[in-house]
């Protein structure tokens, strides 16, 4: 089913982007979890003083004083450097969907599966969308297969399953492959920290996910 192609200048006010790779997932054992609680978003962390297209403050590294730490993709094997609260629950939840519904990850034949956070030094414009991965808001899922600049990665029938990804998450999750410079393996966050639907949709996600992880169909 899979179609791989071997690419962002987004819509106003949410686009991204990077040239980086730190903090990624790789194929590598990881125990299956359930999403992030509410409870971690309120750790305190040092500013940088710099954000990402989306709003969000950039971060200076992975399971320090910031935001950002390591989380398990449930029934992956794969870990991912992601910001820690809300937009994990998102972000996670959307590369689940994609690995059990559009074309599964962490194969032999794959890299890099999953990259999320980057140093904000590997940024070349924060502007773009793929500047959302500094700040831990975005997830690039198998980079070197669907980069920026290219279109037509996926089937009809696979893009129609994005579709119902996005329409999941309410509009708080973006699409690369709908920018002007399309970006078809990025995902990231539409909405800046102040937005309550993230929350909200976060909420229910994680009601939704931790009983659809413990039942044999997942998703």
């Amino acid at each position: 089913m899979r179609r791989h192609d071997t690419s962002n200048r987004g819509a106003p006010g949410t686009t991204a982007g990077l040239l980086g790779d730190t903090a990624h997932a790789r194929a590598v054992p990881a125990p299956d979890a359930a999403v992030p609680s509410p409870a971690t978003a309120t750790a305190p962390a040092p500013r940088t003083g710099g954000s990402s297209a989306n709003g969000w403050e950039v971060d200076e590294g992975v399971e320090g004083r910031g935001a950002i730490r390591m989380f398990p993709v449930a029934g992956t094997g794969l870990t991912v450097a992601l910001r820690h609260g809300d937009p994990a629950a998102v972000l996670l939840h959307v590369v689940r969907r994609f690995h059990h519904e559009i074309d599964a990850l962490g194969g032999s034949h794959e890299e890099l599966s999953v990259q999320g956070w980057i140093p904000p030094a590997r940024v070349r414009d924060s502007g773009m969308p793929e500047s959302n991965q500094a700040s831990g808001t975005a997830v690039a899922i198998r980079p070197a297969w669907y980069p920026p600049g290219h279109r037509d990665a996926f089937t009809p029938d696979q893009v129609a399953v994005v579709r119902d990804i996005l329409a999941d998450t309410d509009g708080v999750v973006r699409w690369g492959g709908d920018d002007w410079r399309p970006y078809e393996g990025l995902f990231y966050l539409a909405t800046g920290p102040d937005d309550g639907r993230i929350t909200r949709v976060a909420d229910r996600i994680r009601v939704r996910d931790e009983n659809e992880i413990r039942s044999p169909r997942g998703r």
